[in-house]
C-alpha cells in the first residue's frame, strides 16, 4: 500500500503552499543522496518525498489526490498497479498534456514548467515573482500629485550567501537526476513526455551544502523601503511599475516587479468624472429668487465668486472652464461644475410667515414651471373623464 503523501511531508491535509513548501525543503535537505552517500533508505526516502510534494504542490493534482488517493494517478501499463510514476524512472501519467504537446510540436510559450526559457538554457534561475500594494490616496493629492514612502516585505538576495544558496567557497554541481538538463524525459508508445526535474526543479544544478541561513534558496525575507512618485492627475486604479522591485528568484533569479495600484478616497465635498469635478451648491430661497453671489472652494484650495442670477431653480449647473482635475502628463486641466440646489426655509418666525402668505396672494405668473405642470396634470384628468 502506497505510503500517505501528507504523512510523508509530516504536515496535516490543510497545510498551506507555503507549509509545504518549508516541510519538503527541511526533509529534502535531511535525505538528499549528496548528504548521505550509498544509503539506499535516504535515497529512496527522498525520492518518496519528493514525489509528494511534486502531487500536492501543484492545485489540480493535489485536488484529484484529496479525492481519489493515489488511484488518480494510477494507469494501466504505466508505472504499476497503485502505484504513481513520479519515482526514478518511473512515468509520471499526471504530468499535463500542455507538457506532451511542447515535446512533440515545440509548443508553449514564455517560461516553461521548470523555469526553462523557450529557446534558452534550462540551468537559467527562473525570474522572481511580481509584488502588488495598494495604496489609497486623497482626491487633493490625485490633483498635485505626491512623493509617498511604502514599505513592503518582500524575498531578496541571501546576504550570507550572495544568492548562491550555497555555502561560503561551494559551488552547485550538476544535477544527477537529469544530467544537468533541469527535464525528465520517459517514453509511452508513441509518446515522449517531459517533465521537470523533481531534484533540481529544472535549474539543473543542485546545491551540495546549502547555505544555512536561506536553507539553499538563495534568499531571505526583508522589509525594503521605497519612494514612490505619483504623477498629477492619476485616477482610480492606476497602476505604477516599478521594475526589479518585487521578488528576487531562487539562487541568484532576476527580480520581478512590484505594482501599486491606486484608490482615491471619496472627497466630502468635490464628486470627480474623469478630468472634471462636480460640486453641489445649496443656496438660500432668496438668493436664488432675487439674484447675488456665492463663493465656493475648488480642489486648488483656492476660492471663486459665482454670481446666481434671478430666478435660479435646484439643479442649475454653473461652468468653470479649466478650474477641474490636472490631466495626466498633460499642463491642462478639466472643468468644474456647480449645481444648485435651492434651500427651503424653516422655523419661520411669525412675521416672516405673514410676509410670505403675503408673496402668495401676488404669486400669479411667478412660478411658470409648477403653473405648466399644474396645467398638464388638468388636461390628464380631463382625457381620463373622456
Amino acid at each position: 500500500m502506497s505510503k500517505d503523501y501528507y504523512e510523508l511531508l509530516g504536515v496535516a491535509k490543510t497545510a498551506t503552499a507555503d507549509d509545504l513548501k518549508k516541510a519538503y525543503r527541511k526533509m529534502a535537505m535531511q535525505h538528499h543522496p549528496d548528504r548521505n552517500p550509498g544509503d539506499k533508505k535516504a535515497e529512496e526516502k527522498f525520492k518518496e518525498i519528493s514525489q509528494a510534494y511534486e502531487v500536492l504542490s501543484d492545485e489540480q493534482k493535489r485536488a484529484a489526490y484529496d479525492r481519489y488517493g493515489h488511484q488518480a494517478f494510477t494507469q494501466a501499463g504505466g508505472a504499476g498497479a497503485g502505484g504513481m510514476g513520479g519515482g526514478a524512472g518511473g512515468f509520471d501519467f499526471s504530468s499535463s498534456f500542455a507538457d506532451i504537446f511542447e515535446d512533440l510540436f515545440g509548443m508553449g510559450g514564455g517560461a516553461g514548467r521548470g523555469g526553462r526559457q523557450q529557446g534558452g538554457s534550462a540551468n537559467a534561475a527562473a525570474r522572481g515573482s511580481d509584488l502588488r500594494y495598494n495604496l489609497s490616496i486623497s482626491l487633493e493629492e490625485a490633483f498635485k500629485g505626491k512623493s509617498e514612502t511604502i514599505k513592503v516585505t518582500t524575498s531578496v538576495a541571501c546576504d550570507a550567501c550572495h544568492g548562491s544558496g550555497g555555502e561560503k567557497g561551494t559551488k552547485p554541481i550538476t544535477c544527477p537526476t537529469c544530467n544537468g538538463d533541469g527535464r525528465i524525459r520517459a517514453s509511452q508508445g508513441f509518446f515522449t513526455v517531459e517533465r521537470t526535474c523533481h531534484t533540481c526543479q529544472g535549474l539543473g544544478k543542485v546545491i551540495k551544502d546549502p547555505c544555512r541561513v536561506c536553507a539553499g534558496s538563495g534568499r531571505t525575507r526583508k522589509e525594503k523601503t521605497l519612494a514612490v512618485n505619483i504623477p498629477a492627475g492619476v485616477e482610480e486604479g492606476t497602476r505604477i511599475r516599478l521594475s526589479d522591485e518585487g521578488e528576487v528568484g531562487m539562487r541568484g533569479g532576476a527580480a520581478g516587479d512590484l505594482y501599486i495600484f491606486l484608490s482615491i478616497k471619496a472627497h466630502p465635498i468635490f464628486k470627480r468624472d474623469g478630468a472634471d469635478i462636480y460640486c453641489e451648491i445649496p443656496i438660500k430661497m432668496t438668493t436664488a429668487t432675487l439674484g447675488g453671489a456665492i463663493e465656493v472652494p475648488t480642489i486648488d484650495c483656492g476660492r471663486v465668486k459665482v454670481t446666481i442670477p434671478e430666478g435660479t431653480q435646484t439643479g442649475h449647473q454653473f461652468r468653470l472652464r479649466g478650474k477641474g482635475m490636472s490631466i495626466l502628463r498633460s499642463s491642462s486641466r478639466g472643468d468644474m461644475y456647480i449645481q444648485t440646489s435651492v434651500e427651503t426655509p424653516v422655523k419661520l418666525s411669525k412675521k416672516q410667515r405673514e410676509l410670505i402668505r403675503e408673496f402668495e396672494k401676488t404669486d400669479a405668473g411667478s412660478s411658470p414651471a409648477s403653473e405648466s405642470f399644474l396645467g398638464r396634470m388638468k388636461d390628464f384628468w380631463e382625457d381620463l373623464k373622456e
